[in-house]
């Protein structure tokens, strides 16, 4: 008490001094309810106006929560101008923060928890302008744990003439109370008398939460054997309804056999050989009979099975047929049987023809074919290093050059089984003379003297051509490279340069002889004493020039100065030619080319014996 007499004793005092010249009064709004999760904060607004007042006035602000049990109200707050104050030993002590203003308040409860839903009141007193009050309830929400579903472990008959317990669901610790509803194969079950009992029974735990136990009794008939049936529990969140569902069960349901089923249960798809084929069978009967394999064309002996499936390893083609089980029991009928058709698909190993490899000579033509028999419908394509070259079991090879030559692949595929795929190949050779590559006819090329120039000689053919040299006019030559894989011959001599020389290049088999010929002219070599940059050296020049230019210009002037004088008499005057000196580096590389049919090509590489660039040599 002597709190509160310290609490309104400003209030008392400021109303005793105030004056105001008119009438006023409070208007005082809040939200009917207010929702929050467990251990969440919650926020309740309480929004006021003060009409007709003068200025802004002194007020008082209180917050209040109805008592659980009595239906009482306890403060939990005071505010006004001077003080704010959260009241001790209650439930929300430490829990809650207010903000106010002229316009409002707001009261946050922290760390909310189930004893927390109940009314909330906001009281303002403005004194000569008016009070009013408002309320709010505050509802929390605990989503419950997962549904978990439970079903009956032992077989279940038809046969039973009252619905039989075949499963249970249980929520636990939800708030405010969870629903359970059942399912099977997705659609809701409801209660049903002599069909379907839906047992519920709600537990509320010391805690507060709740917790919620249904029992499913059903009445199973044969369909039930495939159904999946699930529980799903719906509760209550904040401005929403949600729910969670179990895990589906299958019932187990005895029925009598009255229909056999025999399946391919792998490979999926088409079968090939060398697969390991397992078929099942399976009667609409539960539990199920023992079943006996049976081949078709051999209907006398029985396959050794396992259970409801037979295992046909690493099958070939004489395992195709048909395939029948039946219930080895009494009480089926002989006509009550499945059946199969097994098809073992196979490709056999790719045949070429020709086989191995094949000579022919060049410009003829050449077919090969690849066969490969199938029990499907195959495609077959060649390659060529790699490069397809052709589709279809033939290959047609027309006008043979010596770029037709090597190894052709065939490959045969199944193309609805990828899985069966072979191929073949044949190595094709051309035979004939030799064929120069690369160079004309004739070559003509000018290089200065002490170069050394590289020729260079490619020929290929079947069987394989052998080089020769032939150089007359020079003896300092050597040849630097002899090479030859399957079907190329290449040859490479170094010549320096003296004098004019010629030089022919001999291919030959015994299939004929091609000859090229290469023809060198020797020109001075123009060498610089001085040695200077590229960039030194025009710089050099274009000086040397302007004052060849201005000297000229005053020999003129000074010539014609004369003539006018008649120091000098007329006449034919001597000409004199001036003649700049091109000089040439001393490595060279001259690349020939020509569009010929057959398109040849020469390296001429001049190289100084010592290896040295041309700024290096004297």
């Amino acid at each position: 008490m002597a709190v509160l007499h310290r609490a309104f004793l400003p209030v008392l005092l400021y109303l005793c001094l105030l004056q105001r010249s008119g009438w006023a009064k409070v208007d005082l709004t809040m939200h009917d309810g207010v929702e929050a999760y467990l251990g969440d904060s919650a926020e309740i607004h309480c929004q006021y106006n003060f009409t007709n007042a003068e200025k802004p006035p002194s007020f008082i602000l209180q917050w209040f929560v109805r008592v659980v049990g009595n239906g009482s109200r306890m403060r939990i707050y005071y505010g006004d101008v001077s003080q704010q104050m959260v009241d001790n030993h209650t439930d929300f002590s430490g829990r809650i923060e207010v903000t106010l203003d002229l316009q409002g308040s707001r009261l946050l409860i922290q760390d909310v928890q189930l004893s927390d839903e109940r009314e909330f009141f906001c009281q303002v007193n403005g004194l000569k302008a008016g009070s009013a009050e408002g309320r709010t309830h505050l509802r929390v929400f605990a989503p419950p744990e997962a549904p978990v579903i439970e079903s009956v472990l032992s077989g279940i008959s038809v046969t039973n003439e009252l619905p039989s317990k075949i499963a249970s669901c249980e929520a636990r610790n939800g708030y405010p109370k969870p629903n359970i509803t059942w399912y099977r194969n997705s659609l809701p079950l409801t209660s049903e008398p002599g069909h379907v009992n839906l047992l519920i029974l709600v537990t509320k735990e010391s805690s507060g939460f709740f917790s919620v136990q249904s029992t499913l009794e059903y009445k199973l008939v044969k369909e039930d054997k495939d159904a999946l049936f699930t529980c799903e529990v719906s509760f209550f969140v904040p401005g929403a309804i949600r729910t969670m569902e179990s895990h589906s069960i299958n019932v187990t349901v005895h029925y009598p056999t009255t229909m056999v089923e025999l399946w391919k249960e792998s490979p999926q798809g088409l079968v090939k050989e060398g697969d390991t084929v397992e078929l099942r069978c399976q009667g609409d009967g539960n539990p199920p009979p023992p079943f006996i394999f049976t081949r078709e064309q051999e209907p006398d002996v029985e396959l050794e099975s396992n259970g409801d499936s037979l295992i046909l390893s690493s099958v070939s083609r004489i395992h195709g047929g048909i395939y029948q089980c039946r219930p080895l029991s009494s009480a089926v009928p002989a006509e009550v049987k499945g059946e199969v058709q097994l098809n073992v698909h196979y490709l056999d190993p790719a045949v070429v023809m020709p086989k191995d490899s094949e000579e022919v000579l060049k410009g003829e033509d050449l077919t090969a074919a690849c066969n490969a028999l199938s029990s499907l419908k195959t495609s077959t394509v060649w390659y060529k290093e790699g490069r397809l070259v052709g589709h279809g079991n033939t290959l047609h090879l027309r006008d043979a050059s010596y770029e037709t030559s090597g190894e052709y692949i065939c490959e045969v595929t199944v193309p609805s089984m990828p899985a069966l795929h072979t191929s073949g190949s044949v190595h094709i050779i051309v035979v004939g003379g030799p064929q120069l590559v690369g160079v004309e006819q004739e070559v003509h090329l000018e290089e200065a003297t002490g170069v050394i120039v590289n020729l260079s000689c490619e020929a290929q053919g079947h069987p394989l051509p052998s080089i020769s040299w032939n150089i007359v006019g020079t003896q300092n030559w050597y040849e630097v490279l002899n090479k030859a894989n399957e079907d190329m011959m290449h040859s490479v001599v170094s010549v320096k340069v003296t004098s004019d020389f010629s030089a022919l290049c001999n291919a030959s088999n015994e299939m004929g002889n091609e000859v090229k010929a290469f023809s060198i002219k020797a020109i001075p070599r123009v060498t610089s004493t001085t040695d200077f940059s590229p960039v030194e050296g025009s710089g050099v020049i274009i000086v040397v020039i302007i004052l060849c230019l201005l000297l000229l210009a005053f020999l003129g002037s000074i010539l014609y100065f004369l003539h006018k004088k008649g120091k000098i008499p007329c006449g034919r005057s001597g000409k004199q030619e001036i003649t700049k000196e091109k000089t040439t580096k001393d490595d060279i590389v001259v690349e020939m080319r020509t569009n010929n049919k057959n398109e040849q090509s020469v390296l001429l590489k001049a190289v100084n014996g010592d290896k040295k660039g041309p700024t290096e040599q004297q």
